[in-house]
């Protein structure tokens, strides 16, 4: 008898074996199927996101590459996409197509530098140059949001993929340094060493609701702490560069001290998670006189974590922030989570289980709420590589690589965000910018070059 239960038990078990080798099999072959069709149309449409100088826009530069869009260069939009642009020129572009796109690329930077105005940068500049922000009379610039710290990144991309030269940049040097000033000096909470969004407009993630319609100035946002650090860090490498070492060592000593705030404040070792934080406090006042509330025993922590599942939490490991014990239990206790983040086509950008999870299409706002986004796939993915989660890492790259074929398998065009669950596509068709992002997960994912961001 019990040889019999053991010759049925072997039998079983290989019987599953086959059939999970066979379930590989069938989805190595769809995934290479998919990373055909992604190819195929990527290196054909790419350059229609490369436009020549217009009106104030003086330089050439990129643009997302829908309707939607035109004439218009955006911040991080322009920085993720030239990530990508790179990736398709090292697989499928001549010298000359290099030289060529460089002049778009380094356009993008000088662009958002020859508008700056006291230290701000806008958002996103257009050939009239008016500020998306401005609403008229009574405008202060400073009381609103700025180009995301990603320019000096942008920069710093450039550079090394260049072999470090940085003369292109140097004159417009201290303008970069100004605009990075203007981060420290006017939108720092002091207390925590944070940095805040002014407002909800234009922060990139438009509806997080960590911010979004939040009181002004209150939300120390974990996605602008990450971009800003390694904004830092960028800039001391481009002093180095520029042989302006005192400068870059101000820069390290700034982006030290964040990286010691961003731990302080915003890790939640209850949730094993980043979050952002809550800066609406009312200040600790002395007594004006013998007694007064609350006197014996004022507030002593200077923010309120967010306990709130927003995917830029993930940012912490792109970034470098996240210690390695950290970035375990962010894997393990949220990433790999199908109640939370984990989707079957990559990480939603707001957790399932929070109540403002809705995943309606919408513009302006784009909806951050749930539906998936290639560049946040992409930052997410780029971390687990950072930390060494390879398995993760390339499970997230077959998810991407599928979404994103069968939407250029069935529509021909790419869309701005796209559903969960199904992976059906939402809004702006045609929509190119980060999305071509799935190129350099392709490359790593079958270990060829991959062009990765500073």
């Amino acid at each position: 008898m019990k040889k019999i239960m053991l010759l049925a038990t072997l039998v079983l078990s290989l019987a599953f074996a086959a059939k999970n080798v066979g379930a590989q099999t069938d989805n190595q072959t769809e995934t290479q199927h998919y990373i055909d069709v992604i190819r195929r149309h990527i290196f054909q449409d790419y350059k229609g996101m490369f436009k020549p100088p217009k009106g104030d826009l003086k330089y050439p530069f990129i643009t997302p590459g829908c309707s939607s869009y035109q004439d218009q260069l955006w911040d991080w939009d322009s920085w993720l996409t030239d990530i990508a642009l790179r990736q398709i020129l090292l697989e499928n572009g001549s010298d000359a197509d290099k030289q060529d796109a460089l002049k778009y690329e380094q356009g993008c930077i000088l662009n958002f530098l020859n508008s700056i105005a006291g230290g701000r940068i806008p958002v996103v500049i257009s050939p009239n140059n008016k500020d998306i922000m401005d609403t008229g009379p009574g405008f202060v610039p400073l009381q609103h949001n700025m180009h995301k710290p990603c320019l000096a990144q942008h920069a710093a991309f450039l550079v090394k993929l260049n072999g470090g030269n940085a003369e292109w940049l140097r004159d417009d040097f201290p303008r970069l340094q100004a605009f990075v000033d203007c981060y420290y000096n006017h939108y720092r909470n002091e207390a925590t060493g944070l940095y805040y969004w002014k407002t909800d407009e234009c922060i990139g993630v438009d509806n997080d609701p960590c911010t979004f319609f939040r009181p002004y100035g209150s939300s120390g946002s974990i996605f602008l702490n990450c971009l800003m650090y390694k904004e830092l860090k960028a800039m001391v490498y481009l002093a180095g560069q520029l042989d302006e070492t005192g400068i870059g060592d101000s820069y390290q000593k700034m982006a030290d001290d964040l990286l010691h705030s961003i731990r302080d404040n915003c890790w939640d070792p209850k949730d094993g998670f980043y979050y952002s934080v809550d800066l609406n406090l009312r200040p600790v006042t002395q007594p004006d006189t013998d007694w007064q509330f609350h006197m014996g025993q004022p507030r002593s922590w200077n923010c309120l974590i967010q306990r709130i599942g927003v995917w830029s939490g993930f940012l912490a490991m792109w970034s470098g922030v996240a210690t390695p014990d950290q970035a375990k239990e962010m894997v393990e206790r949220n990433l790999m989570d199908t109640n939370t983040f984990d989707a079957p086509y990559g990480v939603r950008s707001l957790s399932k289980m929070e109540k403002m999870y809705d995943l309606r299409a919408t513009s302006n706002p784009s909806n951050w709420l749930g539906p998936i986004w290639v560049n946040a796939n992409y930052m997410v993915f780029r971390g687990l590589v950072n930390y060494g989660y390879n398995d993760q890492a390339r499970e997230l790259a077959e998810k991407t690589i599928k979404l994103i074929g069968m939407d250029f398998e069935k529509n021909g065009v790419l869309h701005e965000y796209y559903l969960p669950e199904n992976g059906q596509p939402v809004m702006n068709a045609g929509f190119q910018d980060w999305n071509y992002l799935v190129l350099n997960m392709i490359a790593w994912y079958e270990g060829k070059p991959c062009i990765e961001e500073f």
